[in-house]
């Protein structure tokens, strides 16, 4: 089971996503079994920002002095989803989600889900750096976005 802190710092969020933990819990109970991690407690935190804050993130942590759409911060290299585990932190800005402004809701709902789940394999350690990574974790957000989109709507 998956236990999701959703924090905001913008109120822009607000407007565009009224229940913010159900939303986001709703995320995670949809995911495929694989990553529902039954008879374990797997905890993270998610922090709804906006560029300044993900750009100084980013410089601090990654020594890149731009803003970006998510930052994800896994608690270990390696991690090992044992009984009680803590896998990290994702960020996520509000400006990207919101692109273009005059997009309808449903847009930035998906676009918002289709990083979050982008951030939380971030946490599980898969990455994009070289061409193979990608393709897996290409597929495996592929995989999760479809089985999210087939039991929210």
């Amino acid at each position: 089971m998956i236990k999701i802190d959703v924090l905001s710092e913008d109120k822009n969020w607000s407007k565009k996503i009224k229940k913010k933990n159900y939303f986001f819990k709703s995320i995670c109970e949809a995911f495929p079994k694989k990553y529902q991690f039954y008879n374990k407690k797997v905890f993270l935190s998610l922090l709804l920002s906006n560029n300044r804050r993900i750009k100084k993130l980013n410089k601090d942590f990654r020594n890149k002095n731009k803003a970006t759409d998510i930052l994800s911060f896994p608690s270990e290299k390696k991690i090992k989803i044992k009984d009680n585990r803590y896998i990290g932190d994702i960020i996520i800005s509000y400006e990207f989600m919101n692109r273009p402004k005059n997009q309808g809701l449903e847009l930035f709902k998906d676009k918002v889900i289709k990083t979050f789940i982008h951030g939380f394999l971030h946490l599980l350690d898969f990455d994009h750096t070289k061409m193979k990574d990608y393709k897996k974790m290409f597929n495996e957000e592929k995989k999760i976005y479809n089985s999210v989109i087939k039991k929210i709507y």
